[in-house]
């Protein structure tokens, strides 16, 4: 049976369909991920899965139950890592765990001495004492993830858990959820960083309007759509133009965007090649990656 399972899943605000009839399912033990430019529905979703919202039409199950009927049920075994800061910073670090731990009725002895593993798990034993306003944003991002796990949740739900932090925190937090997700723990991660979707994600959905544009495996998505390899030429008119006439007669499939051209190639040592001929500006030849793929759906202009 799936972790989470959706069918037929809409949620309307004001007239405004914000998740449009999505279906999918979440194995036990899955990180998957929900990708998607701003307004896409991604936080939506996620939103109705913990039960803070309901839903407006299909089925959704959560942990084996009707989220609609069940909602309090289920977020005893769920743990959840909003976008938002709301730790008490009336309290110190320790005191936030065990005065969180309260809500699933575990008992102070337990509570505490969960809360004392989860700091070291956390890399936050030296911090046990201090109040919230003295931490660093990456240590309160860590803080946020070991309250979520204070309950011993048989899925964690983390909504944009690096969000504006510095990469060696980024890093490890990385590096405790791979961790969590080889002791089987269920994870659903929403994200805006590519390279954190690639590390973590067993699957993903990328969503736009409401929709899922595409699901799978990331490493086989970029293969299918996007392939190996990525060309990119930064070029003024003229020569962009004579490079766009020379992709276009080589059937090379391309996208112009402003002064760069994207060239997704089958035989990236030929085409390279027969562009430095015709070009002097600047080339990088890479692997093509999750951006590409996510760009290319969900475009490239921006979204505020």
């Amino acid at each position: 049976m799936p972790i989470v399972e959706a069918i037929g899943l809409k949620r309307t605000f004001s007239g405004l369909q914000a998740v449009n009839g999505i279906d999918f399912a979440i194995a036990s033990g899955e990180c998957y991920g929900f990708l998607g430019p701003n307004g896409a529905g991604k936080t939506t979703t996620v939103r109705m899965i913990q039960g803070m919202i309901p839903h407006s039409g299909g089925k959704l199950h959560v942990l084996g139950r009707d989220i609609g009927k069940y909602a309090g049920v289920v977020k005893e075994r769920i743990g959840i890592v909003s976008q938002d800061d709301n730790l008490d910073r009336d309290l110190t670090v320790i005191q936030n765990l065990v005065t969180y731990a309260r809500y699933f009725n575990i008992p102070r002895h337990d509570a505490i001495a969960r809360a004392r593993e989860l700091l070291a798990f956390l890399q936050l034993e030296e911090k046990t004492n201090v109040k919230i306003p003295a931490l660093s944003g990456g240590m309160q991002r860590r803080l946020a993830i070991a309250r979520a796990l204070i309950n011993q949740p048989r899925l964690l739900i983390l909504d944009e858990p690096t969000t504006g932090l510095d990469p060696q925190a980024r890093l490890l937090i990385w590096q405790r959820l791979s961790s969590l997700k080889k002791d089987g723990l269920t994870i659903i991660l929403t994200t805006h960083y590519m390279e954190e979707a690639e590390r973590l994600t067993d699957r993903i959905a990328i969503m736009d309007h409401g929709t899922i544009l595409m699901e799978g495996v990331p490493a086989e998505l970029i293969k299918n759509e996007i392939g190996k390899d990525v060309i990119e030429v930064t070029a003024e008119t003229g020569d962009m133009e004579k490079i766009v006439y020379l992709l276009n007669q080589l059937e090379t499939h391309h996208e112009q965007h402003g002064e760069t051209v994207y060239v997704y190639p089958e035989n990236a040592s030929d085409i390279l090649s027969r562009i430095m001929d015709q070009s002097h500006n600047k080339i990088l030849h890479r692997h093509a990656t999750l951006e590409d793929l996510f760009l290319r759906l969900a475009g490239r202009s921006l979204r505020e």
